[in-house]
């Protein structure tokens, strides 16, 4: 049995939410019949991402879903304010976001991430954490839906 402590693969991870991303994608653009466009981006501080946007589709007005890996030598202080035992540590972090905003305004916009953070320094166990969330945000509700 692997040790609750230990940090899950980096590497198995990033795979996983790669994919997450890409089954993400061509589900929505299965949907609406139109296809994302690519950008990938770098970060001066280290990693980078990979953005797909849909826009003026069938269905979405427009629909983002990005994947992030970051890096960097040590934690910023805002990230150590409450947190004082990171300081000095090296982290890494990644996720799968995405915003779709549909062109009919009786279906909601979607909001949803998905994160993976693990600082680490020699000599200590890494600390890590998964995080994310998801939420609807309707133009017009119905009390139906909400009780729902």
């Amino acid at each position: 049995m692997p040790d609750s402590n230990q940090a899950p693969d980096p590497a198995a991870v990033e795979h996983y939410l790669r994919d997450l991303q890409a089954r993400i994608c061509e589900a929505l653009a299965e949907e609406d019949g139109c296809a994302f466009r690519e950008d990938s981006w770098d970060r001066p501080g280290g990693g980078g991402g990979r953005s797909r946007v849909l826009e003026g589709g069938n269905v979405f007005e427009k629909a983002g879903v990005n994947f992030s890996l970051v890096h960097g030598d040590g934690l910023p202080p805002s990230a150590t304010a409450q947190r004082p035992e990171l300081a000095g540590r090296s982290f890494r972090a990644m996720g799968v976001s995405l915003v779709i905003h549909p062109h009919n305004p009786y279906v909601p916009t979607s909001h949803a991430n998905v994160r993976f953070f693990v600082a680490e320094k020699p000599g200590a166990d890494p600390v890590w954490w998964f995080g994310g969330g998801f939420d609807l945000t309707p133009y017009y509700g119905r009390r139906e839906d909400a009780r729902h």
